[in-house]
């Protein structure tokens, strides 16, 4: 003891420098809105009671959600206003001419798998006339991961909940594939095994057995140690559990079997459209600072906000940290890319690493990170996810709804699980890690939400 009193840190550990350890406690401290006076005044208009409420009225919108996986179909059948000849990314709003090399790739596998181009110059050049318009998967009730390209006749995953629908791609499995930037004769003739067989033979068992309910799979999933993002393997064996009896008696039954056994993030797909739906329902209420998307286009970092609604907040986004597959590096990767942080958005991937501890050798750390990180996401959001629970933490539930008021206010960012692309568009994935979102879209999203209640006069 120093003097018989312990001595408590909120800055450097230069100041506690002399101090024996033992005597030293340490406070995660920041200063609010990471020293940014306009943000501070910005956080200071957007409180009270009102917006309170109106976070309360939205996470109640967003967990009264129960998405059920209802189908596979074609994308121009079922999503909305999807284009005949046009294509949908992951992310916030990007021209061809701005893309990553991934992005670039997968939407040249997309145009060569429609027929719209004979070879890799020819798509580009298609691309690059804008002849093929593009558009985010958000702004069309869909979700894709990494890249996250949807093209006209690929198979999609349709889920309901009521009178309302999301939709996302089949998951191709890991490594050299389209969502990761390659568009190779292997990744094209998967597409199109996925269209005629895969999409197809899930489509007529789910007409056999019925819709599944997403929600009851991903919770089973969390106590089997999955979390919702990086590490699928429970939900995809729960998936491939309900579907096996009538897939056997199927005539491509046993390739889709196949399929399944050996891609073991299936179901994350799944899980994406299921909280792009959740999410959905609170898109529009007034005066809410939930974070209602978050998703990367390998050059910006976007979200969208309740009180806000279609406005999109970018910034620059990061790389990604983690574990690289041998032969290559940092200096390899492509900044981070795609939708699927709409699982975290939700309560599930980063915000449940607490349910996943063996994911932690695959993104890099240990299992106290993991339990670390969920308890850390706790300080930046609204609720717990009344169904999602985590074993690890008493049953209690995940960390649901950011709320951009504490992220500015705690100065702590959300953390995504993710996969990371080679920067070169063919190559494909070259690892998996952790990224934390940009602060200046929280503080450019405070922002207009205190304009907003500046022109509305209610405070």
């Amino acid at each position: 003891m120093l003097g018989g009193l312990r001595v408590i840190a909120a800055g450097t550990s230069l100041i506690t420098a002399s101090v024996p350890a033992a005597d030293v406690v340490s406070l995660d401290w920041r200063p609010p809105a990471w020293g940014d006076q306009r943000a501070t005044r910005d956080l200071m208009q957007v409180t009270g009671p009102s917006v309170d409420e109106a976070n309360l009225r939205a996470m109640a919108l967003v967990h009264a959600v129960r998405p059920h996986l209802l189908g596979v179909r074609p994308a121009i059948d079922v999503i909305p206003d999807m284009p005949r000849k046009g294509l949908l990314h992951a992310g916030p709003p990007i021209a061809w001419e701005q893309m990553c090399g991934p992005m670039q790739g997968a939407l040249i596998g997309a145009t060569l798998f429609e027929g719209w181009a004979k070879d890799e110059p020819s798509a580009r050049a298609l691309l690059g006339s804008g002849e093929v318009p593009l558009g985010p998967c958000h702004d069309h009730s869909t979700v894709g991961p990494m890249a996250g390209v949807v093209s006209p006749s690929m198979s999609v995953f349709v889920v309901g909940d009521g009178d309302r629908f999301a939709f996302a791609t089949l998951n191709e499995g890991l490594g050299k594939v389209l969502r990761f930037g390659a568009f190779d004769d292997e990744v094209l003739e998967r597409l199109q095994w996925l269209r005629v067989v895969m999409g197809p033979t899930i489509d007529q068992a789910l007409q056999e057995t019925g819709p599944i309910d997403i929600t009851t799979l991903i919770a089973q999933a969390l106590s089997m140690g999955d979390e919702g993002h990086n590490r699928n393997l429970a939900a995809t064996s729960l998936l491939a559990r309900r579907l096996a009896p009538v897939l056997a008696q199927a005539p491509d039954g046993a390739s889709a079997l196949q399929f399944l056994a050996a891609n073991d993030h299936f179901a994350l797909n799944i899980s994406m459209a299921a909280a792009k739906l959740a999410l959905d329902a609170a898109a529009d209420v007034p005066g809410s600072s939930l974070v209602t998307v978050m998703c990367r286009n390998g050059v910006e970092f976007g979200i969208r906000v309740a009180g806000t609604g279609d406005r999109w907040f970018t910034a620059q986004v990061g790389p990604a940290t983690g574990l690289f597959f041998p032969g290559f590096g940092p200096e390899h990767a492509n900044p981070d890319l795609g939708d699927s942080s709409i699982t975290e958005t939700l309560g599930l991937g980063g915000f449940a690493m607490a349910a996943a501890p063996a994911i932690t050798r695959f993104v890099g750390g240990t299992a106290a990170d993991a339990i670390a990180t969920t308890q850390a996401m706790r300080r930046i959001t609204i609720a717990e996810h009344p169904v999602y629970q985590l074993p690890t933490l008493g049953f209690a539930g995940t960390p649901s709804g950011i709320d951009v008021r504490k992220v500015v206010e705690t100065g702590v960012l959300p953390v995504i699980n993710t996969g990371i692309a080679h920067k070169e568009a063919g190559v494909g994935q070259i690892g998996a890690g952790t990224v934390t979102a940009p602060s200046e879209v929280f503080v450019q999203a405070l922002a207009a939400l205190a304009q907003h209640d500046l022109d509305r006069g209610t405070r």
